[in-house]
């Protein structure tokens, strides 16, 4: 699968701002100078910055361009590292996980995941993304990155149920700890689509990095609560229940 030009173009920048090679304040490059810098259209270009627009990276101001508004992510050591059917169980609540995409995909075609993991361009992933409802209502959209050599065979049923019970008792590995962020976002077209008119419509978007215990990385995680109903604990180790 070959990565459209406007992602590559995302994610060159959001890079740039993220290690303030572009500070807080600056201005970009103007669409035409991007467009000259990438050889690129105008529309691809645009399209890569409203994507940074809604990532709250930059924002655009007439007669200014795009100025950098990003200050940096917060981040949060989260000690219980829980799996959303262990904390349900625990707290007796109704729920329902629906697998919206399960697919194999390479490293390359997610570059933010192949950085963050460490990966080489051909290791092979394992993708998926499951909703949350509660009482009826989806809650949370989680989105995985799990590494194939690592992680294998992971089913539809597999991913309905427990990703970590799988881990931990049909592959036998120890679960440790994660490092994770939160940052608070504006609803895309895929949150609107699944949580429906909210107001306000932003999430609280957690990114994780899951470690075994031998410390290796294994999966990349990416879940978005609906901003109003979501909190945290100041935690971040696995304990298995």
């Amino acid at each position: 699968m070959t990565q459209k030009k406007f992602i590559t173009i995302y994610e060159a920048l959001r890079t740039d701002i993220i290690e303030s090679r572009i500070s807080y304040g600056a201005q970009l490059p103007s669409e035409y100078e991007l467009v000259e810098s990438y050889n690129a259209s105008r529309e691809t270009v645009r399209k890569a910055l409203n994507l940074l627009v809604r990532d709250g990276m930059i924002q655009k101001i007439r007669g200014k361009g795009s100025i950098v508004i990003y200050q940096g992510l917060t981040e949060f050591p989260f000690a219980d590292l829980t799996s959303f059917r262990e904390v349900q169980q625990g707290l007796g609540l109704q729920h329902e996980t629906e697998v919206k995409v399960l697919e194999r995909l390479n490293a390359s075609d997610v570059p933010h995941v192949k950085v963050a993991l460490d990966l080489k361009a051909q290791t092979q992933l394992c993708h998926i993304v499951r909703t949350r409802k509660i009482n009826d209502r989806v809650k949370i959209i989680d989105e995985d990155y799990l590494i194939e050599d690592i992680i294998p065979n992971v089913t539809m049923e597999i991913a309905t149920q427990s990703l970590y019970q799988y881990i931990e008792d049909e592959l036998d590995m120890e679960i440790s700890y994660s490092n994770k962020s939160i940052t608070f976002e504006a609803f895309s077209d895929r949150e609107y689509e699944i949580f429906g008119d909210i107001v306000p419509p932003y999430t609280a978007t957690v990114r994780g990095i899951v470690h075994l215990k031998d410390t290796t990385k294994f999966q990349y995680n990416i879940s978005k609560h609906l901003a109003t109903e979501f909190k945290f604990n100041d935690f971040s180790r696995r304990h298995k229940l």
